[in-house]
C-alpha cells in the first residue's frame, strides 16, 4: 500500500484549518438533525462518567482525605483528568477505535484523499457525547476550585490550564501509540479498551494510595501519572511527595506536549509501513 499524498499548502496557510472547521460545522449540523439521538448522546457521555461522580460524592460526605491529601485537593486530581478527558474526547479523540475501520478497509481510501489521513479520522464525525463529558468535568472543576483553599493567582490558573492541555496530549498520545500499533496488528483494539479502563480507574486517585509497584508502573511504563495526579500534587504543594523529582512533576504539561509530538511521527512512519487489512 502506497504512502498518503501530503499537502503542498504552506505550513502557514489557513486553508486546511478552514476546510476542517467547515467540516466540523457539518458534522455538528448533521448530528442536530435527530435532536432526540442528539441529547440522547449527550447524557450518555456525562451518565459515562457516574463513577466519577460517585466517587467524588462519598469522597466529599464521608472521608477528610485520601493518602494525606485533603479532600478538595483529591477532587482537583478527578477534576483535571475528567477535562483533559473531555477535551481529548471533543478534538482528538477518533483515533480511538481505529481497528474497526481498518478490518472494513475504511482506512485504505483515506490513503488516496489528499488530507492527512490522521486528520479525516479526527473529521468522521462530531462526538456529541463529549458535550456531556466536558459537563461533568466543568462541573468538577468548579466544585474543586470552590472548596479549594488554595490562593488562585494568575500563575497558578494559568498553570492549571496548561496542565489540563497538557493532560489532554499525553492521553491523545497513548491511544496515538495503540492506533499505530492498529496498524500492524487490528486486534490492538483491545489495548484501547484497557487502556480506558486504566485511565477511569485509577486516574482519579493520588497514586501514592497504591502499592508502589502499581504506582512505579502507572508513573514510567504506562504514564498516567502526568495527566492529574502530579500537576494537581504541584498546585496543591505535595510536589515533593510523588516519589519523582519536583522538577519532573511540575514538567508534566511539557511531557504532553513532547509524547504527542513524539506518536505523530510514530504515526507518520507506521502509516507508511502500512500494507493494508490482508497484509
Amino acid at each position: 500500500m502506497s504512502s498518503q499524498k501530503s499537502w503542498s499548502t504552506p505550513l502557514f496557510s489557513l486553508k486546511p484549518w478552514r476546510t476542517v472547521w467547515r467540516i466540523t460545522k457539518l458534522n455538528f449540523r448533521s448530528q442536530l438533525e435527530y435532536r432526540s439521538e442528539f441529547l440522547m448522546m449527550i447524557a450518555i457521555g456525562a451518565i459515562w462518567q457516574v463513577s466519577v461522580i460517585v466517587f467524588a460524592t462519598v469522597l466529599l460526605t464521608r472521608f477528610t482525605g485520601m493518602g494525606g491529601w485533603e479532600s478538595a485537593d483529591v477532587l482537583l486530581i478527578a477534576a483535571i483528568r475528567m477535562l483533559a478527558h473531555g477535551l481529548f474526547v471533543l478534538f482528538l479523540g477518533r483515533v480511538h477505535g481505529l481497528s474497526r475501520h481498518i478490518q472494513e478497509g475504511v482506512i485504505d481510501t483515506y490513503l488516496v484523499r489528499p488530507m492527512p489521513v490522521y486528520r479525516q479520522l479526527q473529521l468522521q464525525y462530531f462526538p456529541t457525547n463529549a458535550i456531556g463529558d466536558l459537563t461533568v468535568a466543568v462541573g468538577l472543576m468548579v466544585g474543586a476550585l470552590t472548596r479549594s483553599e488554595l490562593d488562585w493567582t494568575a500563575g497558578r490558573i494559568t498553570y492549571l490550564i496548561i496542565c489540563v492541555l497538557g493532560g489532554m496530549l499525553l492521553e491523545a498520545a497513548l491511544f496515538t501509540v495503540v492506533a499505530c500499533a492498529s496498524l500492524r496488528f487490528p486486534a490492538a483494539d483491545y489495548w484501547g479498551r484497557w487502556l480506558e479502563e486504566l485511565l477511569g480507574t485509577f486516574g482519579s486517585y493520588p497514586l501514592n494510595v497504591l502499592p508502589k509497584a502499581v504506582g512505579g508502573f502507572l508513573t514510567f511504563a504506562l504514564p498516567l501519572a502526568f495527566v492529574a495526579y502530579f500537576p494537581a500534587a504541584v498546585l496543591t504543594g505535595h510536589g515533593h511527595d510523588t516519589g519523582v523529582p519536583y522538577w519532573l512533576a511540575a514538567a508534566s504539561p511539557l511531557l504532553g506536549a513532547v509524547a504527542y509530538l513524539g506518536t505523530r511521527l510514530l504515526w507518520k512512519w507506521s502509516l507508511r509501513h502500512y500494507t493494508g487489512v490482508n497484509g
